[in-house]
């Protein structure tokens, strides 16, 4: 007990070490990429010529939503070495906060399906134990605070979803595209929900997108070009694999990424398997994607953190550590790049069929709570 009234979570304390150890080993050379927060923040509130509303007409390069910029104005106060290394820390502590949530939601959405709490925690401890390091390359080694904060908030969202929030579960997903445009991919939780509060989620999600770009599209029609914003084909990519050789990206690969996921997404739910959506989504990203960076690899640990404490039941979480030695494993020990695209490509094809396909029982309890649910939407459509 702590101080004699609160239970020790251990699997808390041992995850909260884990991440203190890699948080000092990724510091030393860490935030690669906070420049372009800092240049983002000062550009959106007019710190800089050619910011404001024109931020994504002036800057293309800048593939970062409006809320990552907000958020980072928090740390400009700060002396610039100080606001870094507290974002850093902030990022870090995110990251153990979406481990509690995510156990959470697992707990509450198998409850009274005999759930053991004890081994749901020893799950959550092993797939957050290879979350962590790829948390720990996100926000710490690179400090992409834009694809950290688009993983929270759809981790606040499945939260929402599980205790039925459906307000809430819209204004996360909101969030989440406000923060990273990718995050498009995980809406598809919105089908999720039940009939009647779909249409309201839904008005929220797509009203807070609305009021977050639109002032930028329609003051400065140049910011449709932000859009076509091209990075290069890298070598490991496993678009090779597809053919495509351009030496940039391809026109229609961002769309297409996006259409993927939503679509694998809109599967899943309609299979029953809503935990997998996030998974989905970052698989047809990382999958269909010209660039191969590592940081990458942390949407791809959320996705299959959700889906091993969540989406099944069995006390090792393989799927999160066959992510983790696949596709961070194959970047520190494979030297083919060619190789490198073929072991992500088998992978995303790998899992996604693996959670759509797989034979699942549903346990009884869940079985009884759905039987319920479909006869109550079924009586308010008839009514």
């Amino acid at each position: 007990m702590l101080n004699g009234r609160y239970p020790v979570r251990w699997h808390i304390v041992l995850l909260t070490l884990w991440t203190a150890i890699w948080f000092f080993v990724a510091e030393r050379h860490g935030a690669i990429s906070w420049h372009y927060l800092r240049t983002g923040e000062q550009l959106l509130f007019n710190q800089a010529s050619g910011g404001g509303l024109a931020l994504y007409a002036n800057h293309p390069d800048l593939q970062i939503g409006p809320v990552s910029f907000i958020v980072a104005g928090l740390f400009a106060p700060f002396p610039a070495a100080v606001g870094e290394k507290l974002a850093d820390a902030f990022m870090s502590g995110l990251g153990l906060y979406m481990l509690v949530l995510v156990g959470r939601a697992a707990a509450d959405y198998n409850r009274g399906t005999g759930l053991n709490h004890k081994r749901l925690q020893q799950r959550v401890l092993i797939a957050g134990a290879a979350f962590i390091p790829m948390w720990v390359e996100v926000s710490v080694r690179f400090a992409h605070l834009d694809d950290v904060l688009a993983l929270f908030f759809a981790t606040l969202a499945v939260r929402a979803l599980v205790r039925g929030n459906a307000t809430a579960v819209g204004v996360f997903l909101a969030l989440a595209v406000d923060s990273k445009p990718w995050a498009v991919g995980f809406l598809p939780l919105l089908l999720a929900l039940p009939r009647p509060a779909r249409l309201r989620s839904a008005a929220w999600a797509f009203g807070l997108v609305a009021v977050a770009w639109l002032p930028f599209y329609l003051t400065h029609l140049d910011t449709l070009q932000a859009a076509r914003f091209t990075i290069p084909n890298q070598p490991a990519s496993s678009l090779r694999w597809f053919g495509v050789n351009d030496p940039a990206t391809p026109p229609w690969d961002r769309p297409a990424q996006m259409a993927l996921g939503a679509a694998l997404g809109a599967l899943a739910v309609r299979r029953n398997r809503w935990p997998a959506v996030v998974f989905l989504a970052v698989d047809a990203r990382i999958m269909l994607d010209p660039s191969v960076y590592t940081y990458y690899n942390a949407s791809v640990l959320l996705g299959t953190l959700l889906w091993d404490s969540i989406g099944q039941r069995r006390l090792v979480p393989w799927v999160s550590w066959i992510a983790l030695i696949s596709l961070y494993g194959s970047a520190l020990v494979v030297p083919s790049d060619s190789t490198r695209g073929l072991i992500r490509l088998a992978f995303c094809i790998g899992s996604a069929a693996y959670v759509l396909l797989w034979p699942q029982r549903t346990p009884r309890g869940r079985r009884k709570r759905s039987s319920h649910r479909e006869e109550v939407d079924g009586n308010l459509i008839r009514s």
